[in-house]
């Protein structure tokens, strides 16, 4: 399916040089959609209020991983004074604690990714909006979006970026939302994995 819509972009891409209206007449732009979603005020806003939903497990999280690596600080400072049986118990508690721990990570991981994806998508209908009126306003023929990888651009311009603009315009049009303390260029994950896997 990606394959094919790289496929299709390039194709388009093609038939729109080839079509005579060339670059040199025509206007083209590029934009990081999820960078510039992340940025308007909206984007900011709604980031803030999901990483603050999300503290708490994450500091539950993180007493986890704690645990898990006192447990291992304890059977590595044990070494030749634990008997058998207390390495094995130790070994269990940590075996147990790790796949509760990873399990409940993967749970957090994929909900926060699950309400990342809402906000994209109740944004992004939004941005096309901006994106469509300021592409007509400024008479631009082609306008593409580069944060996939999927995105066949080789090399483009700093000129020709119109994500800063998308931006602007999308909150000097979005109704007042009210400006987090710091930007939030990417939300961040629950926690990182222990040194111990599954």
């Amino acid at each position: 399916m990606q394959v094919r819509v790289q496929w299709l972009v390039a194709a388009a891409f093609a038939q729109f040089l080839s079509a005579g209206i060339g670059l040199a007449q025509s206007k083209v732009g590029i934009i990081n959609i999820n960078a510039a979603i992340a940025n308007t005020k909206d984007g900011q806003k709604s980031i803030q209020e999901l990483e603050t939903r999300f503290a708490p497990r994450k500091k539950e999280l993180e007493k986890k991983q704690q645990a898990i690596s006192a447990l291992q600080a304890q059977l590595q400072k044990g070494g030749t004074v634990l008997g058998d049986d207390q390495k094995r118990k130790l070994m269990a508690d940590i075996d147990a604690q790790t796949k509760s721990y990873n399990r409940d990570l993967e749970d957090a991981s994929q909900e926060l990714e699950q309400e990342q994806q809402k906000i994209f998508q109740e944004l992004g209908g939004k941005m096309m909006s901006v994106i469509d009126k300021y592409a007509k306003e400024r008479s631009y023929s082609l306008i593409l979006d580069v944060s996939s990888q999927q995105t066949p651009v080789l090399y483009a311009a700093n000129e020709v970026d119109i994500t800063k603009d998308i931006i602007e315009a999308y909150d000097k049009n979005a109704p007042a939302a009210a400006a987090p303390a710091k930007p939030a260029a990417s939300p961040s994950k629950p926690a990182a994995a222990p040194a111990t896997k599954k």
